[in-house]
């Protein structure tokens, strides 16, 4: 969608390209692989089944394995489950590692769509030459006050923009 001559990026939109280019396929994988090497699950695991009531109960021996992987999938699903889920989400949210690769595409993906492709911030000197092109007449100390960092800005105000000022965030974000 366009407002104002702006393109406006939908989350729907970026997910659906990192859906499409099988990047969600691709962190899925790195994502579960994670969890196989995961010891402390692992060890959580096995230490429940140990406990289970469904293995300690007289006659358990007697039972098919059909039987026993049921009663156990019953009796322990729900708390394996919600470690993994807790372990999921430390990976995901995590700030360094795969979490900060997925950040990173997420942002990546959303420039490419919105047409802010630049990677490499502009030097202060590069942005006097585009502001003098394109007629404006700020000083380069006003500029240097109001110029902040990409990866300090929101996303959500990034969304925001309209119009122009679209448009121009993607030099200054």
């Amino acid at each position: 969608m366009s407002v104002m001559g702006s393109p406006m990026v939908s989350p729907e939109d970026v997910l659906e390209s990192l859906m499409n280019d099988g990047t969600v396929d691709s962190i899925r994988l790195k994502i579960i692989n994670q969890l196989k090497a995961n010891e402390e699950l692992k060890n959580y695991t096995i230490s429940m089944v140990e406990r289970s009531k469904v293995l300690n109960t007289p006659g358990a021996e007697k039972q098919t394995k059909r039987e026993l992987f049921d009663a156990l999938r019953q009796e322990l699903e729900t708390s394996v489950l919600e470690k993994a889920s807790r372990a999921v989400w430390e990976l995901i949210l995590d700030d360094k590692n795969l979490g900060k690769e997925i950040s990173d595409t997420v942002e990546r993906v959303y420039k490419k769509l919105s047409g802010c492709e630049q990677t490499v911030l502009p030097t202060p000197a590069a942005i006097l030459l585009r502001l003098r092109g394109e007629g404006a007449k700020r000083s380069m100390r006003r500029r240097k006050r109001l110029w902040i960092p990409r990866e300090r800005r929101d996303l959500r105000w990034r969304l925001a923009g309209q119009g122009e000022r679209a448009k121009e965030s993607c030099l200054w974000m």
